[in-house]
């Protein structure tokens, strides 16, 4: 077992710090107030405590309590029990959805009867804790099981950074801090509870996140925590592919996107996660290829700024173009006509991808519309630009041509053409489509025209 060196907490009274409850949201003091009304202790903790001291407005906020998931269910009518990996509560009001995990302590090494197959963490369940309460690591130290309870003091040096484990206590509003986060806090640091490698083995994805935390707040990464990520990096290939795509929304939907992106190939952390981009930003046309992606990166950032929706789909639909486009154009080496093999070469580099971050269908099946819509932008004469327009995902594919062809991987003519077509009257619209050059084809064979007899 990881020994802890408990020690007495410093606590930072109300009139020392900047955390006022009118800064909490209506939810998060409905739970905290609701499990000390029943006679259990219940305090605000991570980023949401973290964000406050700094400033910042937190999107969540998370609880940690001595009460148990069933007795967290018990106390509130709206809530439900949540994962086997990590045993959660999920209170809600309104829209809110208030996360509280009981306190956890320490990981302990394995008995051989212990490792289960583990469990994406997402699945719900109403069935008490019973003989699942507990957490076990296998071999490589990777955390199966986390399930195992304990005190505040223990929870608190269980977590990931220092300025992560800070709690904000209802009962008298002052700040605990078990692991100097305050300190690192001032200094903006980022640095692991415990031995940086072994955290790193218990979860691989705390490499991800100590990338994420520094571009959003930022920090800088304390040399012990960066000096172990080149060695274990080959860990984030035993993370569940469907939890690596979680991450990736994290990383790359906000408008640190392109600052985490650098963070990432810095530390040869992407290429573990997409190791077909990364080879194809290591090719020939990797300078291109990189230009498209920070591009669609920085369009991302100032959507989200904007408030604007987002969607990764768009994202990696630029991730994923140089590969799909090179083994497109082998297959039609081939001979396959190119919409064909394009077709052929999304499901084959999508396929492939798979093993590392599993994309869900509707975000690959809007990606593959965009990048079969580059074939058809192509063909603008006679009907098929109207049909064109009509297509639902003709939006997220015009503004890929735009980048596309800011990058140098379009014709900027061709970008201009179908910027006037949407701006100009359904007359000149016409005169466009008969004036048009190119084919008039979409790329594909041509459908002969049947004769009568």
């Amino acid at each position: 077992m990881r020994r802890l060196s408990i020690t007495t907490p410093v606590r930072i009274p109300r009139a020392d710090h900047n955390i006022s409850r009118s800064r909490l949201s209506r939810a998060a003091l409905h739970t905290l107030y609701g499990l000390k009304d029943a006679g259990y202790d219940a305090l605000l903790v991570g980023g949401s405590v973290r964000d406050l001291l700094l400033g910042l407005d937190p999107k969540d906020f998370d609880v940690a309590t001595n009460a148990l998931p069933e007795e967290v269910k018990d106390v509130f009518k709206r809530s439900r029990l949540i994962g086997r990996r990590f045993r959660l509560a999920h209170v809600r009001l309104g829209p809110e959805v208030i996360e509280v995990a009981t306190f956890r302590s320490a990981p302990r090494t394995p008995d051989e009867s212990d490792i289960e197959d583990e469990d994406n963490g997402t699945e719900d369940t109403d069935n008490g804790a019973g003989g699942d309460a507990a957490h076990v690591l296998d071999d490589s130290g990777r955390i199966l099981r986390d399930n195992v309870y304990g005190s505040l003091e223990e929870d608190a040096f269980r977590r990931d950074f220092t300025v992560n484990a800070l709690y904000y206590d209802i009962r008298d509003f002052a700040v605990v801090d078990y692991v100097g986060g305050i300190e690192d806090l001032q200094a903006r640091r980022l640095r692991l509870i415990g031995d940086p490698a072994t955290r790193y083995r218990e979860d691989p994805v705390r490499m991800l996140r100590a990338v994420r935390f520094a571009s959003k707040l930022g920090f800088t990464i304390d040399e012990s925590a960066c000096a172990p990520i080149h060695e274990l990096k080959h860990l984030l290939v035993d993370v569940p592919p469907a939890r690596l795509f979680e991450e990736c929304l994290k990383l790359f939907l906000n408008a640190d996107a392109e600052a985490n992106f650098d963070g990432l190939q810095h530390y040869g952390l992407f290429e573990q996660m997409f190791p077909q981009v990364a080879d194809g930003l290591d090719s020939e046309a990797g300078e291109l290829a990189e230009r498209l992606i920070r591009l669609a990166l920085r369009s991302t950032a100032e959507r989200v700024r904007a408030d604007k929706s987002v969607t990764p789909g768009f994202l990696f639909a630029a991730f994923f173009w140089l590969p799909v486009e090179v083994r497109a154009q082998a297959l039609a080496a081939e001979g396959m006509p190119r919409a064909q093999a394009l077709a052929a070469a999304c499901d084959q580099v999508m396929s492939e991808q798979s093993s590392r971050v599993a994309i869900p269908r509707r975000f690959s099946g809007m990606q593959a519309d965009i990048w079969h819509m580059q074939v058809r932008f192509e063909a603008r004469r006679g009907k098929r630009p109207f049909r064109l327009m009509e297509h639902k995902r003709f939006r997220a594919a015009y503004d890929f041509l735009l980048l596309r062809a800011e990058a140098g991987d379009a014709p900027q003519e061709l970008a201009d053409w179908w910027t006037r077509f949407q701006e100009v009257s359904d007359e000149e619209r016409q005169e466009m489509a008969q004036s048009a050059p190119g084919q008039e084809g979409g790329g594909g064979r041509r459908r002969r025209r049947r004769r009568r007899r």
